[in-house]
């Protein structure tokens, strides 16, 4: 495959499993219209995703999922995280199609609307994933549970938090996810309009 600014040279199948690892060899134009040396490349692909922040408008509270993550076993902070609901998108699935599906699924919770934030590679130096973004409409409960679905060993629990709280403790802790910390920081400079709209419905 050529085109003006990158040429792979070679494409295998390195790996299958519960994600494609390819491995690529390639050059690309370099700023000074040169190209560059020809680099092996190790591409891990599993698709689109879709994340929402379900968010209570008249309580001011966000609901986070805690899991056990794989990328996490060495971290001394631990191996169970704080993140929004997410889900991998199947054939056939809209990006709102998952989130409204996996909020059922991870939290119990039927979204009353949807704010989309934005699309983004969260690692594009070798995850080939693009990840939508969003913050849902939601009634929380008072506290959180234990859900997930047994046939995918999901075991998932759920944590109902004020905003405040939760924006002071990015970076710290469980609160160490990419996609937690993007749509914390974008709820807070969009929730006053987010509570506006959303209110009385």
């Amino acid at each position: 495959m050529t085109d003006a600014a990158f040429e792979i040279l070679s494409r295998e199948k390195g790996f299958r499993g519960f994600f494609d690892v390819d491995i690529l060899r390639l050059r690309y134009r370099r700023f000074d219209g040169a190209w560059s040396n020809v680099l092996t490349r190790e591409l891990c692909d599993r698709g689109e995703a879709a994340t929402v922040l379900p968010y209570d408008p008249v309580r001011d509270r966000v609901l986070l999922v805690e899991q056990f993550r794989v990328a996490a076993i060495d971290d001394p902070q631990g191996s169970w995280l704080l993140e929004p609901v997410a889900g991998i998108m199947e054939p056939g699935e809209s990006a709102e199609d998952v989130v409204r599906r996996e909020a059922v699924e991870e939290s119990g919770l039927v979204l009353r609307g949807l704010d989309p934030i934005a699309c983004a590679y969260p690692s594009p130096g070798i995850l080939h994933e693009q990840v939508h973004f969003f913050v849902g409409h939601a009634d929380l409960p008072e506290e959180g549970g234990v859900y997930g679905l047994v046939e995918e060993d999901e075991d998932i629990r759920t944590h109902v938090l004020p905003l405040d709280e939760t924006l002071a403790s990015i970076g710290r802790d469980k609160l160490r996810s990419v996609t937690a910390i993007v749509t914390l920081l974008w709820l807070a400079t969009h929730k006053e309009r987010l509570r506006a709209a959303w209110a009385g419905r």
